[in-house]
């Protein structure tokens, strides 16, 4: 009998897989995102929201069904989008991290945020330690987009590889936000080892990231 590897099992579709093509979404991750909202209260019209790290697009699209026509949703990633957007929703292809120039001004121009959320995962190398590293490095940054765009009482989520980076991270959140949460969502695969951080209600005067 042979035995499957982890790539086989992420490229196999299941019952979230199928039910996202159904529902017309690019990718399953759209019910992660969905999980978080629900237990969370994350999402309400009239928001205005940051997707970073958007592509394909499931998280896009379910922000801006949440926030309504009178919110808007803005997303930012190196890939662009291959899916159309409704009307209160725009992408841009670049780098969210770049500290000027055109896709910094793109996130400017919509904050200040109610929400920042992120399902972005570093391009995986193999060796666990290494992806850890490089997953807590963009959980940083994107506290930082946060710190910098994030409007009082806004919310914040990011996906993070576990690892002991958590703890200084986890800190850090708790210093930005008056509540912070670890969520595992139903969706996640059961050979993967994400969680995602959340922090609710941004404090006014927070420490400066960095």
């Amino acid at each position: 009998m042979s035995r499957k590897s982890p790539k086989d099992s992420y490229a196999r579709p299941d019952a979230f897989s199928k039910r996202a093509k159904a529902e017309g979404y690019p990718a399953r991750s759209i019910y992660k995102l969905e999980e978080i909202d629900q237990r969370c209260a994350l999402l309400r019209p009239g928001q205005r929201v940051l997707d970073l790290g958007c592509a394909p697009g499931s998280w896009l699209l379910y922000a801006a069904k949440r926030v309504g026509p009178k919110g808007s949703v803005r997303g930012v990633d190196l890939t662009p989008l291959a899916i159309g957007l409704p009307s209160n929703a725009v992408s841009l292809a670049g780098d969210a991290f770049e500290p000027s120039g055109p896709t910094y001004d793109f996130i400017r121009e919509g904050a200040p945020y109610d929400a920042v959320v992120s399902d972005m995962a570093p391009s995986t190398t193999g060796n666990r330690f290494t992806d850890q590293v490089r997953s807590a490095d963009l959980v940083r940054r994107t506290l930082e987009i946060a710190g910098e765009f994030l409007a009082p009482g806004g919310a914040w989520v990011a996906k993070i590889f576990m690892s002991e980076e958590l703890v200084s991270i986890r800190k850090r959140v708790r210093e930005l936000f008056d509540e912070e949460r670890i969520i595992r969502p139903e969706g996640t695969r059961q050979i993967s080892y994400e969680v995602f951080l959340v922090g609710l209600r941004r404090r006014p005067e927070a420490p400066p990231t960095g």
